[in-house]
This record gives C-alpha cells, sequence and structure tokens, in this order.
C-alpha cells in the first residue's frame, strides 16, 4: 500500500487508525486507501491522533481467527457505510475476497485470467494473490510495479490532479 501511495498523488494509506462511519460504528481495519479530501474523496483524516470521518475507499483486513466477523459482520458495516472497495485477506484458505461496491452492495470480483487481482477504483493496484502467500515479495514488487506503469494508472494520476482543489 505504501508503494501505490509514493506513486499516487492524492491519494493516502492507513495502517490500523480508527474509521469513524457512524454514530455507532468506529472499526479500526488493518489498511485503508482513500482519496485524498482535496481530490474529492470520500474521507476526512482526522487531527493529530483522531480516527478519520467517513468510509475510506478501499479497506483490507487479514483474517485468521476473525474470518467470520470479517466477511459478515464488517462486510455488512462496511458495505452500508459506503466503502467501495473491500479486501479480505483469509489467511488460513491462502484465499483473497475482492469485493466492489456498485453504489448499493458488494460484488465479489474474481483474479484475471493471470491470475492478478485489479482495483476497480484504484487503477494500476496489482495484487498477485499467489505470490503473497507463497510470501514472494519479488513478485508482488514487480506485478505491482507493472499497475504502476499501465496507461491505466497514469490516467488515474491525471484524474487525480484535474480534481485537486487548491
Amino acid at each position: 500500500m505504501g508503494r501505490y501511495e509514493a506513486a499516487t498523488p492524492g491519494v493516502e494509506g492507513f495502517g490500523n487508525v480508527s474509521t469513524i462511519l457512524s454514530s455507532d460504528s468506529e472499526p479500526q481495519p488493518d489498511e485503508t486507501l482513500v482519496i485524498a479530501p482535496d481530490c474529492d474523496g470520500q474521507t476526512r483524516p482526522g487531527h493529530d491522533d483522531e480516527p478519520l470521518q467517513g468510509a475510506p475507499e478501499l479497506i483490507v483486513e487479514v483474517a485468521s481467527s476473525s474470518v467470520a466477523y470479517d466477511l459478515h459482520n464488517k462486510y455488512r458495516m462496511y458495505e452500508r457505510a459506503g466503502v467501495r472497495e473491500y479486501v479480505v485477506v483469509v489467511l488460513r484458505e491462502k484465499r483473497v475476497r475482492w469485493f466492489v461496491s456498485d453504489g448499493k452492495q458488494f460484488n465479489e470480483i474474481a483474479a484475471g485470467q493471470d491470475g492478478i487481482f485489479r482495483s476497480a477504483l484504484f487503477a494500476g493496484l496489482w495484487l498477485d494473490a499467489e505470490a503473497l502467500f507463497r510470501k514472494d515479495l519479488a513478485r508482488l514488487l514487480e506485478t505491482l510495479d507493472r499497475g504502476l506503469a499501465s496507461p491505466e494508472h497514469a490516467a488515474f494520476v491525471e484524474q487525480l490532479k484535474s480534481r485537486r482543489k487548491a
């Protein structure tokens, strides 16, 4: 996530930060990726150590003993709140579950024929799930770097620049 954030001006990443989704919902996702507020993102950063305000565009949960909670309670909470993409890395099954919102509900997407997951919103955010579970960092980074070098990523960066408010 850090590498994607560094290569994508207008995107911010947060790890284990509390996020206020509603008056009775303040989860602490493992990772979040947001479009910056000055680029029309839907999340507002808290001040200093305060939580984020609003639904992050993308949330990642790493699930081992929490898999039922992450795929049911958190899934519904994030869906209701307006999270655009939700990724659950299910460690025991060595499986990635990637959900994309159509504005009403989450729909699960599959990896491409090449085994690569591609974010629907964050162009160039590519994940090789097999490399992740093999702990093949070189392959993970090579896959992400290919996504970052894609024309879609370049277009996304330009789109974010054009939306940036002075």
